[in-house]
This record gives C-alpha cells, sequence and structure tokens, in this order.
C-alpha cells in the first residue's frame, strides 16, 4: 500500500539533501502515518485507517471522525473513507426521514 494519508491525502514528497560544500542530493520526506482505529458514533463502528498525525490532530479538533468527513473533500479520501462517509451520510439521512 502507499504511504499515503486516508483522510487528508498526504503524500511522499521529494527534494533535496543540501551539504555544507553545496552538494545535492535527492532524497523523499515521507509523511508521518499511524495505523489508528477510528469510531464512527453514527454507524456504531470502529474503522481501521493509516493516518498522519496532522489528519489525527484534525479530527480531534473537529469533533470525530463523522464529522472530520462531512467536511473532507472527495478528492483526498480514499476509496474506503469515501465509501464510510457515504455510509454515514446515508444513516443520517434515514435518522432524519423517521
Amino acid at each position: 500500500m502507499a504511504r499515503r494519508c486516508e483522510l487528508s491525502g498526504k503524500d511522499v514528497m521529494t527534494g533535496n539533501n543540501v551539504s555544507h560544500a553545496n552538494n545535492k542530493s535527492r532524497r523523499r520526506f515521507l509523511p508521518n502515518l499511524c495505523n489508528v482505529s477510528l469510531i464512527s458514533d453514527t454507524l456504531g463502528e470502529t474503522f481501521k485507517l493509516k493516518v498522519c498525525a496532522h489528519a489525527l490532530r484534525s479530527v480531534e479538533h473537529r469533533g470525530g471522525l463523522d464529522a472530520y468527513l462531512m467536511k473532507a473533500s472527495d478528492a483526498d479520501l480514499s476509496d474506503a473513507a469515501r465509501k464510510i462517509k457515504v455510509d454515514i451520510k446515508r444513516k443520517q439521512a434515514e435518522a432524519a426521514a423517521a
């Protein structure tokens, strides 16, 4: 699996190592990915995701996985996260109709 955050879309960047003599060699900047289990309040389930530390802080700041996914754009989300978002929307619509 790619080194890519499933919620924010943050992935590997490239740049240069620059020595004191100003010699340059290519290097990679890897995102700080963590394997976490996040709980959806609406669905009442836990989901295992590979999330960067920055996105994990954003999830906590926004008040949980459900609130984060509702505000996130579909282009940034992985396929698994997009499916969770659709399930949450469907469940919230059913609750509003009842």
